[in-house]
């Protein structure tokens, strides 16, 4: 974890008095009793020295993990530097879904259906906020009702707490089969674990804009733990399904970040287009994010590349024979064969097609 982060100070009284105004603004996302979140929605440089604003008194604000001053160290890099994107390779990014060829399959899918259901009704989204087309739930991205920037950060946060958990399972039973077998995993268990960081990293970029509450850490705690267990008992039973629900799940990712893409586009979220808004100094680090291009899209952008990534991995794995195959994505191919690109491979490569 990065920690070069920006400290929040209290500001002064002339200061609070300008914050007033813009205070009020939020005060409907409180209102919320289902999602049971403090916000604190990152936003501004409205006064000199203070980058935010909250419905929690500002006495009250606290930095979730602020940088640890020690006697020699200064920063801490990222275990695993991000390898950046280009403008182009996001764009490219779509929603799309792999429709179910085994049993298999079609248990994953349903199960990713069922807790993408329990979400919309934990977080309180209501059925005008739902896709209108139930025949294309994954593409499609239009909705009767747009989310405000509280529902998004509150959908963020819940779905980045629960993405972080399968790859850490995946990476460590391969690393304890590997040991137990001792054989060479080929590659897989460290593309698991990156996975895990990547979705970590969302995360802490997404908790430097909202607190939770302890309704929602309840919350959190209790699907990570059943999901956790699940995924745990799954993994030893058959790696495959667990692969192809990750696919699935991954895919559900990619269609929310381009639904909150397109909503920003269409001006529905005016607090993340401010121009004095500014992203976590956490998130610029990680994705090295250039000057020009550091707007909440721009964010979004980033992290919907990784999860379209980690989508046509996971549909990969779910392809290939988990004791024997290498990982396609970490090797060198014969003849100077360029690797297979997962982001824009939306339903995986076939095994006959990286093996």
């Amino acid at each position: 974890m990065l920690s070069a982060t920006a400290r929040t100070k209290a500001p002064a009284a002339s200061q609070a008095a300008r914050l007033a105004k813009v205070a009020l603004a939020s005060t409907q996302t409180a209102s919320n009793p289902q999602a049971g979140l403090r916000l604190r929605l990152v936003a501004t440089q409205y006064c000199h020295g203070c980058r935010s604003f909250s419905t929690t008194p500002v006495s009250q604000l606290k930095d979730f993990f602020p940088a640890k001053d020690t006697h020699l160290i200064s920063t801490t890099p990222p275990a695993w530097p991000h390898p950046g994107y280009t403008m182009e390779e996001m764009k490219a990014v779509v929603p799309a879904h792999r429709k179910p060829r085994t049993f298999g399959d079609w248990v994953a899918w349903k199960t990713v259906r069922f807790a993408r259901y329990c979400m919309d009704k934990a977080t309180g989204m209501d059925r005008e906020q739902q896709q209108t087309d139930k025949k294309n739930p994954t593409t499609a991205v239009e909705a009767q009702k747009p989310l405000t920037e509280a529902q998004w950060l509150i959908r963020f946060v819940f779905l980045e707490s629960i993405a972080g958990v399968p790859g850490m399972v995946g990476g460590m039973l391969r690393h304890l089969g590997s040991l137990r077998r001792m054989k060479r995993d080929n590659g897989w268990i460290e593309t698991l674990l990156e996975e895990s960081y990547n979705e970590r990293m969302h995360l802490l970029t997404f908790m430097k804009m909202c607190e939770p509450g302890w309704f929602m850490k309840l919350m959190i705690i209790g699907a990570q733990g059943v999901f956790f267990n699940g995924m745990f008992v799954m993994y030893l039973l058959n790696p495959k399904i667990v692969h192809r629900f990750v696919g699935y799940l991954e895919e559900e990712a990619v269609h929310t970040y381009t639904r909150s893409i397109k909503e920003i586009e269409d001006g529905h979220l005016p607090r993340w287009t401010d121009p004095q808004f500014r992203i976590p100094d956490i998130a610029v680090q990680y994705w090295r994010m250039p000057e020009g291009h550091q707007t909440m899209r721009d964010l979004i952008l980033y992290i919907r590349a990784d999860e379209a990534g980690h989508r046509g991995v996971n549909h990969t794995f779910g392809n290939l024979n988990q004791r024997e195959d290498p990982n396609p994505f970490v090797s060198k191919f014969k003849d100077n064969k360029e690797r297979p690109n997962p982001s824009l491979k939306t339903a995986g490569f076939e095994r006959d097609e990286v093996v």
